[in-house]
């Protein structure tokens, strides 16, 4: 039998007045809270598994709203997506499910997120992401960034920015979106982090190598050490990561 292993943490960081990120693994949902300390699932590998992560878009009115939507939608979906198209019709559900909350509610006209995460199949692994979270692969020989960032082209000397080309809503009118996916072949030794750019941004990905080389024993010490990162580059956005293993 294989299982999954899910450790996932999610925090404000130290600038944000409010988490407006939210987190799915399997039927678990985590949105708008703080988590203390990493939290570790256990997953059978019976039926498709999804685990993924939404950042409500800063500076637009209901993000926390928008990436709650997008959570509790595929987690109702999620052991019934055994395939690529079917994870692609589920995103677009996702999209016309937040413009339809929106179109009901003016308060929240505008309101968007990213979403960005990994379908464990029984032989492969989806990497999909709308937006510019993050899906990297952790293997023995080093990170591989395995989502497409949504972000236009970056300035000289800048290594990131806060602006992205597609979401989960965010437009005053629905705007369709090209969900990005990529398939893998499932590996027992690899490891795959989904996260928000509340790591990304501050962490260099050098430096997330690292801490993920240095703890490969430990997920719940390895969560730890990332979101520590994070926090001490300032913490300037709310920090979602869930680590994904897949044993035997």
């Amino acid at each position: 039998m294989r299982y999954v292993t899910v450790t996932a943490l999610s925090h404000t960081g130290l600038i944000r007045d409010r988490n407006e990120d939210s987190l799915v693994a399997g039927p678990w949902t985590l949105c708008g809270t703080v988590t203390e300390n990493p939290q570790t699932l256990v997953f059978p590998l019976v039926h498709p598994l999804v685990i993924a992560v939404a950042d409500g878009m800063g500076g637009q009115p209901g993000g926390e709203v928008a990436s709650e939507l997008t959570v509790r939608q595929l987690s109702v979906v999620g052991a019934t997506l055994n395939s690529e198209e079917a994870l692609r019709n589920a995103l677009h559900v996702c999209n016309e499910a937040v413009y339809a909350a929106a179109e009901r509610n003016p308060a929240l006209a505008t309101m968007g997120t990213t979403v960005a995460g990994v379908l464990v199949l029984p032989e492969t692994v989806l990497a999909f992401n709308v937006g510019d979270s993050k899906v990297l692969s952790a293997t023995p020989t080093g990170l591989r960034q395995l989502s497409v960032d949504d972000s236009p082209p970056l300035a000289p000397g800048r290594r990131t920015t806060s602006l992205i080309t597609q979401s989960l809503g965010g437009a005053t009118t629905f705007t369709p979106v090209t969900p990005h996916i990529t398939p893998t072949p499932l590996s027992l030794t690899d490891r795959y982090l989904a996260c928000t750019d509340g790591l990304t941004d501050p962490v260099p990905e050098e430096a997330l190598d690292e801490l993920l080389q240095a703890h490969g024993g430990n997920n719940g010490k390895a969560a730890f050490e990332l979101w520590k990162a994070a926090i001490e580059a300032g913490g300037p956005d709310n920090i979602t990561l869930a680590l994904v293993e897949i044993g035997e």
